[in-house]
């Protein structure tokens, strides 16, 4: 391994991620800048060839956010979020602390069916909405909903795209999950709730004038063109469907959401401002960006090696082994991102099962970090960065300060929950 490459990616990464969570620039400009430069200094150095860097783009993830961003910003023109959102505010009675913990959990439920980007996708409208009507700050639900559809994803074999990732190299089925991750997932969503409720219960309060008014509201009002909603929403249920089975149909989901994306377009034919007039192309623009940055350290070795150093320090035993993984693959994901961050530690998970180690453990230990590691930062899934930029859409910012002082506890809870379930039922993971 030569040292250039190494120092020379290692601090494009370094400095990226600096300016990144330093919020002096905007994020999605700190990280096009950190792209930029490790592409040029990859192709000078001769360890980033182009091929490399398109190799390093998930594409399927960006198509993904494209066509569900395209299809949910469709159903916002017709009124259906406002709709839900008296609709849910209503049946609360306007308790703002019933509805943070209803929305979380529907938020969760969801996520093990849909991935948790499309869920936070089609829910965050919804919220804004109850937020505007109840006269409350959306952040605390916002935060709630997407801490909770990462956790919820971690259940099943389709709710996480690093799930999938995993279950296909481990050979994994959907009733596995169930038993293996599910319910370590249900006791880190409950322990988590009680949390976010304690951290934003003296910004849950709702003036008793909102209230009466609320009760008073007819939620068909608030619904416009009743025709294309009922097109939109059928296309929605097909989506849907197609997700579910998107495996035995041999489509991907980002191919499945461009497909959604293709057909309203073709069954509405609005006009093209409206068309893409939810897309967040800041957000695009960032994931492109760090897969690119992640992609080049990756390709200078840095990342393996040091992965393999911290792996063989856990070498002890098997079970300190596997809460290593879960560990570090906690941390890697919450700062690299948990898609780039599984893509590179499934390799050297198949290379310790080369050495001799059982890897059945290795691999829930790996999803289990990831999945609940995700929620300490902002970048740590494409949900949280779409949930940033519906905020900022909205007016209302999310800073990376308040991120970490409510998602940095919930991943550590929720890690821990993992290890002792993982210590206590070590042969069951086994």
């Amino acid at each position: 391994m030569e040292v250039g490459p190494v120092v020379a990616s290692s601090c494009v990464f370094l400095l990226t991620y600096g300016l990144i969570f330093s919020e002096r620039v905007h994020r999605t400009i700190a990280a096009l800048a950190g792209a930029v430069t490790m592409m040029v200094l990859g192709t000078l150095l001769g360890f980033y060839p182009q091929e490399a860097i398109a190799a390093a783009v998930d594409v399927d993830s960006l198509w993904l956010l494209f066509g569900m961003m395209v299809i949910v910003g469709l159903l916002q023109h017709t009124g259906f979020f406002a709709y839900l959102a008296i609709r849910a505010a209503q049946l609360a009675r306007g308790r703002p602390g019933v509805l943070l913990l209803s929305l979380a959990a529907t938020t969760a439920l969801a996520s093990t069916l849909l991935d948790n980007l499309t869920t936070m996708i089609t829910i965050a409208p919804v919220t804004l909405s109850i937020a505007d009507v109840l006269g409350l700050s959306p952040v605390p639900f916002l935060l709630a909903e997407v801490l909770a559809a990462n956790i919820g994803g971690v259940a099943t074999l389709v709710g996480d795209p690093p799930n999938v990732l995993i279950g296909s190299t481990a050979g994994f089925t959907f009733l596995d999950f169930l038993g293996h991750t599910a319910p370590v997932a249900l006791i880190a969503l409950l322990s988590s709730l009680l949390f976010l409720l304690a951290r934003f219960h003296r910004h849950l309060r709702v003036a008793p004038e909102r209230v009466e008014s609320l009760l008073t509201m007819n939620p068909r009002e608030a619904l416009a063109q009743p025709q294309g909603l009922k097109r939109l929403l059928i296309s929605l249920g097909l989506v849907v469907i197609l997700f579910l089975l998107h495996g035995e149909i041999g489509l991907s989901p980002g191919l499945v959401a461009l497909v959604g994306a293709a057909g309203v377009g073709l069954l509405l034919r609005p006009p093209l401002d409206r068309f893409l007039s939810g897309v967040e192309w800041g957000v695009l623009v960032f994931l492109l960006s760090l897969f690119v940055v992640v992609g080049g350290v990756e390709a200078a070795g840095v990342l393996e090696v040091v992965s393999r150093g911290i792996f063989s320090l856990a070498a002890a035993s098997p079970l300190v082994l596997a809460l290593f993984l879960l560990w570090v693959g906690a941390g890697l994901g919450a700062v690299m991102s948990a898609i780039p961050t599984t893509v590179m530690l499934i390799p050297v998970v198949q290379g310790l099962g080369q050495l001799g180690v059982s890897l059945t453990p290795l691999w829930w230990s790996l999803a289990l970090g990831i999945g609940l590691g995700a929620n300490a930062t902002p970048i740590g899934t494409a949900a949280n960065l779409t949930t940033l930029a519906v905020a900022e859409r909205s007016g209302t910012q999310i800073g990376a300060r308040l991120w970490f002082s409510t998602g940095l506890p919930v991943a550590v809870l929720s890690c821990l929950i993992a290890s002792m379930l993982l210590w206590l039922a070590w042969g069951w993971f086994s």
